[in-house]
């Protein structure tokens, strides 16, 4: 009979597959933007990144507080709580909605955060048009979170991963007819970008929603609207607003990376960003990892089986290392064949092959801190991540960051050791505490879960 490790590592396998795909797909959105804009002009691919700092950074607070669901419907599911479970969806879509707001506003006013960066006059005027233009799908896309979450907490992982692999096709095409002015349209570059992929993000929450309906998941997870669904809101936000702020941390570290790099000219900025974008690529692996041991952990400890919960964390936690440790031999050994995809200015590729091994380096960091973030998630236990992320890279991090970029007059070079050495401190602190206060510890037992 297999060990429970075994068994741990088959489910979450099972589990994590098409989250994966799903987390890809969803990542791809914006590859596909770079990709295009990077074939357009450099200047393209400068904005879009600058803009992409303050929308993605905006973006990453909203979406933890949402994420704050997981333990909520993942719990529920493990009691089989169906009223529970129909409620925190219907809370989780009206949280979406009102954060709609707040974040269109944000985006709205892309270009004047860039303009206060000291950004080219040039950037700052298309970096604010992709903002504009990335607004419209604001709504559909937090809808989507919430929709997608609900079911990867029951464990369908497949229709979230069906729905964004067909949005891609879509984004592809519209990207290449919008951006380049193909199939009639004007060639729009980075407007068109941003227009196409919120015409995505509506498609993929209406495509959604139908596969719902039609194969009828609402089964076990639903059981109609209420009233009650109009308040309680606040242990949503007490479980989110913790992951929210630890993301936000997390990006903003990056983001801001990404502006120390702007005084060294637009060809290190694009090679900053087509780094981070590759690095971003092998990130959505364990991303899913995590978003499937979220699930499962929820699980486990709804149904009273902490033991387990704790096999499961670890076994998770080793799977994000192995994977991460592939991906850095990727982007170490096609370090000169990868940055052709984005551009073919020589300076570029030149500065893009110098940073990929660096970022190749804190691959195993970065995949071991995001799948503790999971485990926590799904124990429901989220206030320590934005302490031990801002000590790592506020306290750490950038400032070395800082210090070798121009102090030591490494440039962008620098900026990347900074962000490793960030994440290689809060990948540690995460697993001391995990090992010492996980889900089959003493001091998860003294706390009554969700």
């Amino acid at each position: 009979m297999p060990s429970e490790a075994t068994q741990e590592l088959r489910t979450i396998r099972r589990l994590a597959t098409p989250v994966v795909t799903t987390q890809l797909g969803m990542m791809m959105l914006g590859v596909v933007d770079m990709l295009m804009l990077g074939h357009f002009s450099t200047e393209a691919l400068s904005s879009a990144a600058l803009a992409r700092v303050w929308i993605m950074g905006t973006f990453i607070v909203v979406q933890g507080l949402l994420l704050g669901l997981d333990p909520f419907f993942s719990q529920a599911h493990g009691r089989r709580d169906t009223h529970a479970l129909g409620l925190a969806l219907q809370r989780g879509a009206l949280l979406a909605l009102l954060l709609s707001l707040p974040l269109s506003i944000c985006w709205m006013w892309t270009g004047g955060f860039l303009s206060l960066t000291g950004a080219e006059a040039d950037l700052v005027l298309q970096g604010g048009a992709y903002g504009m233009a990335r607004v419209a799908g604001v709504p559909a896309f937090l809808l989507f979170v919430v929709l997608r979450g609900w079911l990867q907490g029951r464990g369908m992982m497949q229709p979230a991963m069906w729905c964004i692999l067909g949005a891609n096709l879509v984004n592809i095409v519209a990207n290449w007819a919008l951006v380049f002015g193909h199939l009639g349209f004007p060639a729009l570059g980075v407007r068109g970008a941003g227009l196409a992929t919120s015409l995505t993000q509506w498609g993929s929450l209406l495509t959604l929603a139908t596969i719902v309906w039609v194969y009828r998941l609402d089964r076990g997870g639903w059981t109609g609207f209420c009233r009650e669904a109009l308040g309680g809101l606040g242990p949503i936000l007490k479980q989110g607003l913790p992951i929210g702020m630890h993301l936000g941390i997390e990006v903003w570290a990056f983001q801001i990376a990404t502006l120390m790099a702007t005084p060294f000219g637009t060809e290190a900025i694009a090679s900053h960003a087509i780094v981070l974008n590759l690095a971003s690529i092998s990130f959505m692996v364990p991303l899913g990892i995590s978003i499937a041991v979220s699930a499962r952990v929820g699980h486990l400890i709804g149904e009273g089986r902490r033991a387990r919960a704790q096999t499961s964390a670890q076994v998770a936690m080793a799977m994000g290392v192995v994977v991460m440790i592939f991906f850095a031999g990727v982007l170490f050994f096609l370090r000169e064949r990868l940055p052709v995809l984005y551009n073919a200015n020589p300076r570029v590729l030149a500065l893009t092959a110098t940073l990929l091994p660096i970022a190749a380096a804190f691959q195993l960091f970065d995949g071991l801190q995001v799948v503790a973030a999971g485990v926590l998630r799904g124990m429901g236990r989220t206030a320590i991540l934005p302490i031990l992320h801002f000590v790592s890279f506020y306290g750490l991090g950038l400032p070395v960051a800082w210090w070798l970029a121009f102090r030591r007059g490494m440039g962008v070079e620098g900026v990347w050791w900074g962000l490793g050495l960030g994440l290689a401190v809060v990948s540690a602190a995460l697993l001391i505490w995990l090992l010492r206060r996980g889900p089959g510890s003493h001091h998860f037992a003294d706390h009554t879960p969700l």
